[in-house]
Parts: C-alpha cells; structure tokens; sequence
C-alpha cells in the first residue's frame, strides 16, 4: 500500500506539532501545509487553502485553524471534494457535527475528531468502537487543565482564585483572555462533544447548561475539604429515563472518587457503562504533543480503512436544567442571633427542600458564615426556596450555591 498524502489548514502550535510528528509514521505523507503566516515546518506552504482542498493527490484535510469561521466553510469545501476531514476543532464539532456528518456521509468520507476532547486520551474512539457494545449510562469528565490547574491550586497551596489565575498564566496553561476556560465555555463543547459520540445524539448548545468557576472561592474549597470533598468543574453526559442530561458547572466530588485525584492541568474522563462498569481515562488534555497525538491517531485511522462511516445521529429529548435532581452545598451569611436556622429551615420545608446537614462557621463582627448540605432535590424546587431566603431579614447574602455528585 502506498503512502496516505495529507494537507494542513492551519501551522499554529497544533497544526505544526503535527507536521513535525507525522515523520514518525511511514505510510503518511504530508503534500503542503497551508497558513497566513510564515512558519517553519518540515513542508511545502501555501497561503491558498484550496490548493489544499482541489488538490486530487491529498486524500485527508486536516484542520488545524480554530473557531468557527473560516474553518468550517474549509471543512465542508474539502468533504465535498471528497476528502477524509481530521479536525481537533472542539467548538465547530460541538456546534455543526450534525450538519458536517451528513455532508460526510452523503459524500462518502470519514470525519474524526479525537483530539478535541482531551488532548492525547483516545476517549472519543473508545466510545464509539472499544465501547460499542456497552450501554453507557453516565460520563463524568475532568476536561479543561486550565481550571483544573487553578481548583487543585486552591486547594492544594490555599491560594486564592486569582492568584491561582494568575500562577496559570505564568505557566502558559491560561491565555491572556481566559474566560473560554474559566467560565466554562471549552469544557461546554467538550460536554456537548461526549454526549454526542457516547449516545450518538444530535446535541443542541442552547441544551447544554454551563457555569464557570469565577464564584468558587477559598473558603469553599477549605469548607468542602472539611467534609470529605474536592471541588472540581465537571463535564457531565448521562441517559436517563431516555432523556439526555448534558451541563459544565462545578461540583462537589468526594475525595473517594477517582476523579478527586486529578491534579495540576491534567484531564480525566470517568465512564460507566454496561457490561463493562466503571473506567477512567487520565493524561494531558492540551497542548500541540497530545492533540498531535490524538490527531495523527486520526489519520492513520482512515489511512487502514478504519474510522467507518459517519454515523447517523438522533433527535434525543434532553432534561431541562431547572428538571434535574442533585444534592447541594450552600453557603450563606447571617446575623449571629437566635431564630435564624428556623427561619431557613422553614422555607426549604415551604418547597420540600431536605436538610442533611448544617455548619456555623467562622462568625466576624455579629455575621456568621452557615454551611448547609442538601438531600437530592430539584433544582427548580431549591431555586423557589432560595427566593424566599434571599429575601428573610435573618439572611444577610446566599453566597454560593455548588452542586455535589
């Protein structure tokens, strides 16, 4: 079998680091490399990403730009060419897989996209083939290092969010801009990304429920820490009751669970499936060597026939947000005085919210730090509930609101 001839949109740190590793493959051959800058890679290069697409001699595009514009217009121009499409282009898969695997299947080309969740862990491919006789009930993931990187920061060293912040810009795992990563928005496609492939879903973003971690704070990871738990912001993707349940917000983990463990700007992915049962994946989600990795995978993939065609996704009704049951950790403030616990208790009790546990913390000047652990409730029945204790005279701020799984 002769060589596989493959082109690169793109020559940024992901697109490069491919065009340098692809040498440690044989049967893979890169034709031309295509980018607006000047950059040094082992390849010809072109500024026309056409002559890349129209080329007859490449067989695999891979796209390596980001975002969404102009790459997916390039990814649809090359799979109506009738070229194999490799892309770790997390936000085009999250929000246009449906659109660019029926292109693909109707054209008769394969679309991977392992590297854009978690970098280097072949998580992706084991759902859809090592996995493919299992029923999986729930993925649990660790998907973004950059707050991973700060959480395990806060509360490993006790540092405060924005020093944590800032300690990972310093390290290069935080862009200047980091609000894709703090707010949720990378780990979101991620969420989106899993669910789909995991339960081959037509996955909409506006399902997809997202909260960052800019309101975790010292004190919750110390009071968490107190009673058994780690704090982490968490893809989840589960079937329930043949509804959908996709959302990124950060939890409560037990420091039991094994994703309690993942430390520094590492990714972890927990799935539970049947027959299998419980598995974890663990190791660099980011960077051009493990995306590289991940895409070069890709390649060789199709290169031996493999990847199959594109599968069909299905319409799947997903839970709403407000839908969903979760137990719940909360922190507020309120005047030191007696009658207080009463007054809270009596509202949760109004919308059959259940206590498990109550804490008085720290108490500075008369106000007290309170920390209360809910029973598994819905949240809209715990959002009714905290209307009515945001406004009693005896609560001074519900500080924060964290879901535990």
């Amino acid at each position: 079998m002769g060589k596989i001839k493959i082109g690169i949109l793109g020559l940024g740190v992901v697109g490069s680091a491919v065009a340098r590793n692809v040498k440690y493959v044989p049967e893979i051959e890169i034709v031309r490399g295509c980018d607006i800058r000047r950059v040094r890679v082992p390849c010809k290069l072109t500024r026309d990403p056409y002559k890349i697409i129209n080329d007859p001699e490449i067989a695999i595009v891979v796209e390596a730009i980001g975002g969404i514009n102009p790459a997916k217009k390039y990814v649809l121009a090359a799979i109506r060419s009738g070229k194999h499409v490799v892309t770790s282009n997390k936000e085009l898969v999250a929000l246009h897989l449906d659109e660019l695997m029926t292109m693909a299947k109707k054209k008769g080309v394969s679309l991977l996209f392992e590297g854009s969740v978690g970098g280097g862990i072949p998580i992706l491919s084991t759902l859809r083939d090592s996995l493919s006789a299992n029923k999986i009930a729930e993925i649990y993931g660790i998907v973004n290092g950059t707050t991973n990187y700060i959480l395990s920061k806060m509360s490993e060293e006790g540092m405060a969010f924005s020093e944590a912040l800032k300690k990972a810009r310093e390290k290069g795992f935080a862009e200047a801009d980091p609000r894709s990563d703090v707010e949720g928005y990378d780990a979101f496609y991620k969420a989106a990304i899993l669910a789909s492939v995991a339960f081959r879903a037509k996955v909409r973003a506006a399902d997809v429920y997202r909260e960052g971690i800019e309101k975790i704070t010292a004190e919750d990871i110390l009071y968490a820490g107190e009673i058994g738990y780690v704090i982490k912001l968490l893809a989840i993707a589960k079937m329930i009751e043949g509804k959908l349940d996709v959302r990124v917000h950060p939890a409560l983990v037990s420091k039991q669970h094994p994703l309690a463990a993942v430390s520094e700007n590492y990714n972890a992915i927990y799935v539970k499936g049947d027959p299998v049962g419980e598995l974890m994946f663990y190791g660099q989600g980011a960077g051009g060597g493990p995306t590289a990795s991940a895409i070069v995978s890709d390649i060789v993939q199709v290169s031996k026939g493999g990847g199959g065609k594109p599968a069909r996704l299905r319409r799947i009704k997903t839970r709403k947000i407000e839908d969903i049951e979760s137990r719940y950790y909360i922190r507020l403030q309120a005047p030191d005085r007696f009658g207080v616990l009463a007054g809270i208790s009596k509202a949760f009790a109004r919308k059959k919210v259940s206590i498990a546990a109550v804490v008085q913390k720290e108490t500075v000047g008369n106000v007290a730090t309170i920390v209360i652990l809910l029973h598994s409730v819905a949240e809209k029945n715990l959002k009714a509930a905290l209307k009515i204790i945001e406004k009693l005279p005896v609560v001074r701020k519900v500080s924060n609101v964290i879901r535990i799984v």
